[in-house]
């Protein structure tokens, strides 16, 4: 045998091998998962840009507001001995937080668009109305030493920007007008402030008054009070409660939202009076979240997940055909293939950016769809595995897109198809000779 016959059918054997092939596909495949990468990244860099404007667009607005208050900082006197054993004293502050707080109001949601990205903002209008119960102090504090006529009544804001009317306080059936800043910031680091003179021995005190501000996605309380009720109510459809406490009751629906908290201060860290920056209490904040539910970057990103998934069925789909018809495909031409299953991501991305998402899934998945079989004809040049491929491609578009709606089920669902499809890929092979492919 002279080199040329040994050449001629070494030549054969790669072409028509079913374990080169299989490897050749396997290399095909680790080459198209670079491409895959490379669309996954892009975006996660379309999402991020989507973030970086709409936090411009909220910090102009007002961001997610945190509500925190209200609360008496007192300010007392504090001795100690120096270093020349004189008596002398600093200014330290106590915090009383209420007895019991109400807050009740609505959330005005909107949606602001610059470019291609959009906003949720709202406007929200509540009333805290309550009362103090000035509670017992500690040993280490002499009464003498308290200066109530100096106290300040303190609400904590998150975002100055978003107050949108002047505060009034009602205390004891007197008006106070509340200035920015916060004298401390013990409890919060933002605020409003009045002084309200106080007498301990009068008992009890009510307090009144209305908030009108600006804010973007969230909206958080601090529960302050012994006892804090927190009612609110919205047209916006999609909520989501989160943070340290869920409501008591809510009900959503198509035209909004309403929802109730009941908080007891032994549900939190900590007490009703404290002195200093003792305690953190931004741990117990709750509230909700504005959701736009059609996050095309969030879905684009899963989706892209599913990438190797496709190529891999896709790539059976042909080799089982060569294997049964004994009909060759080239190489390059899985390439193509895998090329265009890859398209269909960054096609779908740029499409979804600019209509409804679902709306871009059906032309995204029908385009491929479309290209796939049209080639897979031109090719193979068989009507039965023109359909086969189509209904394949369907199929799998169709099952994606399942999984995608139901995402607390994909698992399940990912694990029943994968089942599925194998099952039906052993039925169809399970008369083949794989020791006789490739031989004429």
């Amino acid at each position: 045998m002279n080199n040329q016959d040994i050449f001629k059918k070494a030549g054969d054997f790669i072409r028509t091998s079913a374990i080169i092939k299989v490897f050749s596909i396997g290399i095909f495949v680790v080459l198209l998962l670079i491409p895959a990468s490379m669309i996954s990244s892009l975006m996660k860099e379309r999402e991020l840009r989507k973030d970086s404007v709409v936090s411009e667009i909220n910090q102009k607005w007002g961001r997610s507001q945190i509500i925190t208050g209200p609360f008496f900082t007192v300010p007392y006197k504090s001795y100690y001995k120096n270093e020349k054993e004189e008596s002398t004293f600093t200014i330290q502050y106590l915090h009383i937080l209420p007895e019991n707080i109400n807050i009740s109001g609505s959330i005005y949601p909107q949606i602001r668009y610059r470019s291609i990205y959009e906003a949720v903002l709202y406007n929200t209008r509540i009333n805290i109305n309550g009362s103090f119960t000035f509670p017992a102090l500690n040993r280490n504090i002499d009464p003498e030493n308290v200066l109530w006529e100096q106290a300040l009544f303190s609400i904590g804001i998150e975002d100055m920007r978003g107050i949108q009317d002047s505060i009034i306080v009602e205390f004891n059936e007197k008006e106070y007008r509340a200035s920015p800043g916060l004298k401390t910031s013990d409890i919060s680091l933002s605020g409003v402030q009045c002084a309200v003179p106080l007498s301990p021995a009068n008992g009890g005190s009510r307090f009144s008054l209305n908030l009108n501000l600006n804010g973007s996605e969230q909206l958080h309380f601090i529960p302050v009070g012994k006892t804090t009720t927190v009612n609110l109510q919205s047209t916006w459809a999609s909520p989501s409660f989160n943070g340290s406490f869920l409501p008591a009751a809510e009900e959503v629906s198509d035209s909004g939202f309403s929802a109730s908290w009941s908080i007891l201060h032994l549900n939190r860290n900590y007490p009703q009076v404290w002195e200093g920056e003792q305690y953190n209490v931004g741990e117990s904040s709750f509230g909700l979240k504005l959701l736009i539910t059609a996050d095309i970057y969030q879905k684009s990103i899963r989706l892209s997940k599913y990438a190797l998934m496709f190529i891999l069925f896709t790539f059976s789909a042909f080799f089982l055909t060569e294997i049964i018809s004994k009909k060759r495909v080239h190489p390059i031409q899985y390439m193509l293939i895998g090329l265009a299953i890859i398209l269909f991501y960054i096609l779908l991305l740029s499409l979804s950016e600019h209509m409804n998402f679902n709306i871009a899934y059906i032309l995204s998945a029908g385009a491929i769809t479309a290209i796939i079989t049209g080639y897979s004809k031109s090719i193979i040049r068989d009507n039965r595995f023109t359909l086969s491929v189509f209904g394949i491609l369907t199929t799998l578009y169709a099952y994606l897109y399942i999984v995608l709606q139901l995402e607390d089920h994909a698992l399940i669902m990912g694990s029943i198809g994968l089942l599925i499809i194998l099952s039906t890929v052993m039925y169809i092979t399970r008369k083949i000779d794989w020791y006789s492919t490739g031989k004429d």
